[in-house]
């Protein structure tokens, strides 16, 4: 009965947008408003203070400890909410890609001015892989951008999703009155003066057509008319069922720096947004209420302070209550493993927890044991699915620097790649290491932390190529035909399997009719 009542209020979420629109800025709000926090900005009060031009690792280790704030856990009106904040840097996208993985909704910030920017349509393909449930907040409306209808239907095309907005803006920039939230009608009005608290500016208005509208907003209160009109013509009604599929997103419309349309969309938000869901391992769907404990590893962080070596391994909670101190079977290496102080997060600070429920995520301190995609149960061989690797977009030869120290650099290699920083690829024609990753930052993490981590020396090479694509077929003549005139692009990952290594977009487009049967994934999952 309690595993079903904690299931049941749990709300685990991702904020996710393209950088500056607003995400951080979101987050905190979010944790103001549910008395995480008492003024904004706390959020980033343990990190360093350091300006961000010293040098690069600097920048990192702050990038470190801001990790473990990553994961915020606060409670609101009975609900147990989970937000993953996400880094907006694209150059660590792929651990945005996974963390997608371990959430059951995801809010999508989007800059009124800007629209729909490169960053958010590659996320958001990420929701349509795996079906997820998408609110859309567009932000900054107290500065000038573009029409609301225009940016519904710039979302609608660019992310191919279907919209409702629940809420409605009142003018924008210099003249923005407010906000008619449509989900509870109520109008909020706007007040810039205070940004660090939470104010209360609601009118309740039921009929658009009252007097009161015009009393609170006045000449602007026809064109909202209109506006409301032509939205509830236009726009089919809110569902939930349609939400909850992935395939209708509610819009609401603030600005986040002035703690404004924040508390609707949370109010609404724990209204509409999934508890957690089943999930399918590559054996059978794994159900939350199901008594017996589950979980997977969807992301690896190593601390990179020389004075601490440890790791820590962000589990996923799937199924059943995770205990303090109770032995969970590790299904990859067939070992029962017992933690003696898992970390939840609470906001601003980490605390050792003794249970934790379907939806929350638990910090495990790791000695090197785990790799993302791990799975804890009590005893059951299971293996979840949807953890998948992304085709990197830049790619460097990794050469050893320092002879002598041959085996750290293996070893080094090994772990990072386990770790998710990048993929290493071996070259079939000539056996040499190829790194790929989505940005040119993480060929830095990497070869700072072979050098302080595992005392080993790499030098990057030059290689031109622009895509890794795994490939599967069952014709197996065209495929022995593909191998032997592809033979100096091919390469192997990780796991052995084969991948293409596409030199240009022209060259794989004609790889692709040439080779009918083949087919060519752009993830590792297939």
């Amino acid at each position: 009965m309690i595993l079903n009542t904690e299931v049941k209020r749990r709300r685990t979420f991702a904020i996710i947008s393209h950088p500056d629109a607003g995400k951080t800025t979101l987050t905190e709000k979010l944790l103001l408003f549910g008395g995480a926090i008492h003024v904004a900005g706390a959020v980033k009060s343990n990190k360093i203070k350091k300006g961000a031009t010293s040098d690069f690792m600097e920048i990192e280790r702050q990038r470190g400890i801001s990790v473990a704030t990553s994961v915020m856990g606060f409670e609101y009106k009975g609900i147990k909410i989970n937000i993953l904040d996400t880094p907006g840097h694209e150059d660590f996208a792929e651990d945005t890609y996974r963390t997608l993985t371990a959430v059951d909704s995801v809010i999508i910030v989007i800059d009124c001015a800007k629209g729909v920017e490169a960053q958010t349509r590659k996320l958001m393909e990420v929701c349509r892989m795996r079906n997820t449930p998408v609110i859309v907040f567009v932000n900054k409306l107290d500065r000038d951008g573009k029409d609301p209808f225009d940016l519904l239907d710039e979302i609608e095309e660019e992310l191919k999703l279907s919209v409702r907005p629940l809420s409605w803006p009142i003018s924008m920039g210099p003249t923005f009155q407010g906000v008619y939230n449509m989900f509870e009608q109520k109008l909020n009005l706007f007040f810039a003066d205070d940004k660090q608290t939470v104010a209360d500016d609601v009118v309740e208005i039921e009929d658009i057509n009252s007097e009161i509208l015009d009393k609170h907003i006045g000449g602007y209160a026809k064109s909202l008319r209109d506006d409301l009109e032509l939205v509830n013509g236009v726009y089919p009604e809110f569902d939930n069922e349609p939400y909850l599929k992935g395939q209708l997103a509610p819009v609401f419309f603030g600005s986040a720096l002035n703690n404004f349309g924040v508390r609707e969309l949370l109010n609404c938000f724990i209204d509409i947004a999934p508890h957690p869901r089943p999930i399918a391992t590559e054996t059978r769907e794994v159900s939350p209420f199901e008594e017996e404990l589950t979980g997977f590893i969807f992301k690896i962080h190593a601390n990179m302070d020389p004075n601490h070596r440890d790791r820590l391994a962000f589990l996923k909670i799937c199924s059943g209550v995770f205990e303090r101190n109770k032995p969970y079977l590790h299904t990859g290496t067939g070992k029962k493993i017992k933690f003696s102080s898992p970390t939840a997060f609470m906001a601003d600070k980490k605390s050792i927890v003794d249970t934790a429920y379907p939806g929350d995520i638990v910090g495990l301190h790791d000695t090197g044991t785990f790799k993302i995609g791990d799975t804890l149960t009590q005893g059951e061989s299971l293996k979840f699915k949807g953890i998948p690797s992304f085709s990197p977009e830049l790619f460097r030869y990794i050469e050893n620097a320092d002879p002598m120290k041959f085996k750290q650099l293996a070893k080094g290699i090994d772990q990072l790649m386990d770790e998710g920083v990048a993929q290493l690829f071996t070259s079939k024609a000539n056996g040499r290491k190829i790194i790929g990753t989505v940005g040119a930052l993480q060929f830095d993490v990497i070869q700072y932390r072979l050098e302080h981590e595992y005392t080993a020396k790499c030098r990057y090479e030059p290689i031109n190529l622009y895509k890794a694509c795994w490939i599967e077929t069952t014709n197996q003549e065209q495929l022995k035909d593909f191998r032997i005139r592809k033979y100096a692009n091919l390469a192997t990952d990780k796991r052995g399997r084969e991948v293409f290594l596409a030199e240009s977009p022209y060259a794989l487009q004609m790889a692709q009719e040439k080779f009918t049967d083949i087919k060519f994934h752009f993830t590792s999952e297939f």
